[in-house]
């Protein structure tokens, strides 16, 4: 499948220390570069940034 080449799957690691992580297919049209993400931590109950592990 050449799915798994354009968008692969990445790990978000919560920024707000709660230990919450996302597994993600990344957006194509996003940055490629970009390291971080705004998405809702349902621990800190806001939207916070989400680290990529890489």
């Amino acid at each position: 499948m050449a799915h798994s080449t354009v968008r692969p799957v990445v790990r978000l690691k919560s920024t707000a220390g709660t230990g919450v992580t996302y597994v993600t297919r990344k957006n194509r049209l996003n940055d490629p570069d970009r390291l971080v993400l705004r998405k809702y931590d349902p621990v800190a109950g806001q939207h916070v940034l989400f680290r990529e592990e890489r």
